[in-house]
């Protein structure tokens, strides 16, 4: 059915709340995470929504003859607006982002990129799968306690048993580091910096720190932080009529803080409107679909008043 594949990778240059919709913890209003990892994750339909919001976006900047077709080709790529009789499917689907990297507070550096082997291993399935090649080295075994890195800037030197170790803090831990240049992960994240991160002179700062900064922690530990790291903010409702706080009004909301990068996958099929004049094949919808986000600046989830939700999207692939 979806001929065409893609991937989006989506940077976040603000925090994003996209909220869980219920709370079993402390935290009132949680962020998207996946059942089995527990990491934290974008539902495509919220992706998809997104997408829909940033070609509205375009009518008005279109004159007003041409902003009917503008609608009528949304509706072709994405589907009819709900209660519409002229129903079809949308020409496009969008997958759940994955976690790829998440910004931690270090010791050395301001912050790092951490991932984990099974994080980078979900990425490059999900490329492979969709004919991206990520020709990513196979990375030594990493256990709980140790890191890859590539910048030995990132390291201090500490006396363990009367040996001197090159060790890693990330807020108030320690972790081995095996070895100073791990040629494996200097290859991924210079991979990274090339084609997940928008390519154009206001980041070059970031890939740069991404090839530098990108650390591997184990499966374990990077769920930790996974969890545990995120950006939790304490909101206070006030009363309109007395301009105080209500009371029990405090809440917490949690957000992905700035700096994450996740990817998903964009499939696009022909157009299934029934109408000749909306005839696309799946090709020339993946290239307005291309044309449109790559390089956008999106806005994802709630708080959109405030700032929260912007990311910025990467296409690779799917020509």
């Amino acid at each position: 059915m979806f001929e065409q594949h893609a991937a989006v990778f989506l940077y976040a240059v603000s925090p994003v709340h996209m909220g869980a919709g219920q709370a079993i913890g402390v935290i009132d209003n949680p962020i998207q995470r996946e059942r089995h990892t527990r990491h934290p994750c974008f539902a495509g339909s919220g992706i998809k929504g997104a997408l829909r919001h940033a070609w509205e976006t375009l009518s008005a900047r279109v004159k007003a003859d041409q902003q009917s077709q503008l609608k009528a080709q949304i509706a072709a790529l994405f589907g009819p607006e709900s209660g519409n009789s002229d129903l079809h499917a949308g020409a496009i689907s969008v997958g759940d982002a994955q976690i790829v990297a998440l910004p931690v507070r270090s010791l050395k550096g301001g912050y790092v990129y951490a991932t984990c082997p099974g994080a980078l291993a979900r990425a490059q399935r999900l490329l492979g799968l969709i004919e991206v090649q990520a020709d990513w080295p196979t990375l030594p075994e990493v256990n709980s306690g140790e890191c890859l890195v590539t910048h030995a800037g990132l390291l201090t030197q500490r006396q363990r048993n009367g040996q001197s170790v090159d060790a890693l803090h990330l807020e108030a831990f320690e972790y081995t580091a095996k070895g100073k240049d791990s040629k494996e992960v200097a290859h991924i994240a210079r991979w990274l910096a090339e084609n997940a991160l928008p390519g154009v002179d206001g980041y070059a700062y970031f890939a740069e720190k991404l090839v530098r900064d990108l650390v591997v922690l184990s499966d374990t530990d990077f769920a930790y932080f996974s969890e545990h790291a995120t950006l939790v903010e304490p909101h206070v409702r006030i009363n309109p009529d007395t301009g105080t706080a209500d009371d029990g009004g405090l809440f917490y909301t949690e957000n992905l803080p700035p700096e994450s990068l996740l990817v998903a996958p964009l499939l696009t099929s022909r157009t299934r409107t029934g109408k000749k004049e909306d005839d696309l094949d799946a090709v020339a919808v993946m290239t307005q679909m291309r044309t449109v986000i790559n390089g956008s600046l999106l806005q994802l989830g709630g708080d959109a008043t405030t700032g929260r939700g912007l990311v910025v999207a990467r296409v690779v692939g799917g020509i």
